[in-house]
């Protein structure tokens, strides 16, 4: 009988939902839709509660873009509209008097984590000026609030949020974050919009309070892009990426054109390799199964405390830009400009 590995006990770090789904296929209760453009890919998640116990997320909708590159101004307008065209479709607002606050959660000193302030630095803040009775009509009233992290304040993020929506009694709430994923390819490269809220810290093993519609009583819309991913995943990618180029290699090897190739991307090609060539290859890891190596290199990196998150060496320009890019699209999908 063929051994069963349980994952569920493992902690896998990840705040995606397109990442819950795709290791449960065919799941009762999930539904996904996806529609590429060009570079651009877009995925829509809808968790019903019959299927939120199967992947571990709440029930609701996730919509996910994926894209390659926003480096250069002509791709970010590309995922910008892209971004733009999502968000409208789960921020539903019925007026502009519709009070909007925007939270920007994370620790602005530690980079991987500052994309929420420093796209809130950005936003375009209106409710000062609603208050004055002289907001242009076509604004919508925002405000904004960057709460920092309990290891800097002492206190919970989701109470010291209550204490502010008490106070100003937005319609909705919208927060931005810095997420965690279960693959090395997302990384900087995935936008993920929700309307079930968020648990801060939750990709990264430091679980705080919700915040919610549950919570708070108003709709909380969620936006955020993975920034780390632990040592575990990248050595189980990197496996993965062994043996896709043993088999590219393998299969590219006598032919000219390879040859004169400086660098062969051997991920644009799906060329299956054998499992005799996978123990080939890596000896007794290459018998395991993926879910198994999983729980090995786990096993093998966490007791020593080696399990650490991983973000790129460009992480700084990387923020940047996407602050930009989330600025500019919530500004756009608010303001209309």
């Amino acid at each position: 009988m063929k051994h069963e590995v349980d994952l569920s006990k493992y902690l896998w770090r990840t705040d995606l939902a397109i990442e819950s789904v795709s290791a449960n296929h065919n799941i009762e209760g999930i539904k996904v839709s996806e529609k590429k453009k060009e570079d651009i890919t877009t995925t829509t998640v809808i968790v019903s509660r019959k299927g939120s116990s199967a992947v571990g997320k709440k029930p609701g909708k996730y919509i996910t873009i994926e894209f390659s590159d926003i480096t250069d101004e002509a791709n970010k307008k590309k995922v910008m509209q892209e971004v733009v065209r999502e968000l409208k479709k789960i921020v539903r607002l019925k007026s502009k008097e519709e009070h909007v606050l925007i939270i920007g959660l994370g620790n602005a000193n530690s980079t991987p984590d500052a994309l929420g302030p420093k796209t809130i630095e950005e936003i375009t803040v209106t409710n000062h000026i609603y208050e004055l009775g002289l907001l242009d009509a076509n604004y919508q009233r925002v405000s904004v609030f960057t709460p920092s992290v309990m290891g800097k304040t002492g206190i919970e993020t989701s109470d010291l949020l209550f204490k502010v929506v008490e106070l100003l009694k937005p319609s909705m709430i919208l927060v931005i974050d810095s997420l965690a994923s279960s693959s090395i390819h997302r990384i900087h490269k995935t936008i993920q919009m929700t309307d079930t809220g968020i648990h801060p810290g939750s990709g990264v093993g430091n679980s705080r309070k919700e915040i919610s519609k549950e919570i708070f009583g108003i709709p909380v819309i969620a936006i955020g892009v993975p920034m780390v991913v632990d040592a575990a995943t990248i050595v189980n990618d990197t496996i993965r990426f062994i043996e896709k180029h043993y088999a590219y290699t393998k299969k590219h090897m006598n032919m000219p054109k390879y040859k004169l190739m400086v660098k062969a991307n051997y991920l644009e090609e799906d060329i299956p390799i054998s499992n005799n060539e996978k123990e080939k290859l890596l000896g007794l890891i290459g018998t395991l199964t993926e879910e198994e190596t999983k729980e090995l290199i786990y096993d093998v990196l966490t007791p020593i405390g080696y399990n650490l998150m991983v973000t790129t060496k460009e992480v700084d320009f990387i923020v940047e830009e996407l602050s930009h890019l989330l600025a500019d699209s919530i500004n756009k999908m608010l303001h209309g400009r």
